[in-house]
């Protein structure tokens, strides 16, 4: 089985965010960047399923800047076999996203695309759904395990309720949730051999995919910054302060 593995570079998670003064978008400039943490968990998550011998390839993907063939690199090292960077400068919106990954999917035949269900700086969650709906095929999203059973995948998906288990046919989509595993640093040996491995360069043209954004970002501003709490002296100054200065009970 041969599997695709879509790997997007954002902001470390550590860093915090900056917006830029005229508020047109965040500040990239001088921050680390790294691969999504979502993208990362499905990486670990195809390198478990060919060890455990259900995966022959696994191919990273991704579509960016030059930069992003570092978090290529960073999947080969863990494990990845090959990559394929479609570089453009553009902000890429998760339809376009979708349309590139279905030409990619075209080409390559692959059996499953294993991605991250959102990414921590556009937090859209829609790449997935999308290239299931573009290719028709069936979907387990926010997968918190995954098992192959008489051929077909069983999913276990986080919900508002609980969980729920599904099973689908392959060729399939899944999007990997926070608990479906926790991915391993990468050893300096796979880390020079990652260097090693090949990283096909294409562009959105050689799809004849149009990347130009379809919405307008007006304004991006900082989150209102939290108050410092108070403290009361008992429980009916307390009652008190929620009845008439929060007004919520």
């Amino acid at each position: 089985m041969k599997v695709i593995v879509p790997v997007k570079r954002v902001i470390d998670y550590n860093v915090k965010a900056r917006v830029k003064p005229d508020q047109t978008g965040v500040d990239l400039a001088n921050v680390k960047m790294s691969m999504n943490p979502f993208d990362e968990i499905a990486v670990e998550e195809a390198i478990r399923m060919k060890e455990a011998g259900n995966v022959t390839e696994i191919i990273a993907v991704s579509i960016g800047p030059q930069q992003a063939q570092e978090t290529i690199r960073t999947a080969l090292a863990m494990g990845a076999d090959r990559g394929i960077l479609v570089k453009t400068d553009e902000t890429v919106e998760p339809l376009a996203v979708a349309k590139i990954l279905k030409a990619i999917v075209g080409q390559e035949n692959p059996e499953l695309v294993l991605l991250g269900k959102q990414a921590i700086d556009d937090d859209c969650n829609q790449t997935g759904q999308m290239l299931a709906a573009l290719l028709d095929w069936p979907q387990g999203t926010f997968a918190s395990e995954v098992k192959f059973a008489d051929g077909k995948l069983q999913v276990t998906r986080e919900i508002d309720g609980g969980l729920q288990t599904i099973e689908i046919n392959t060729p399939a989509i899944v999007t990997a949730d926070l608990r479906l595993n926790e991915p391993r640093y990468a050893s300096l040996p796979n880390i020079m051999k990652a260097k090693k491995k090949p990283i096909d360069m294409k562009s959105p043209e050689d799809y004849q995919v149009d990347v130009t954004p379809r919405l307008n970002v007006l304004k991006v501003t900082e989150p209102e910054k939290r108050e410092a709490g108070v403290k009361v002296e008992n429980a009916a100054e307390l009652v008190k302060k929620l009845r008439e200065e929060a007004g919520v009970i």
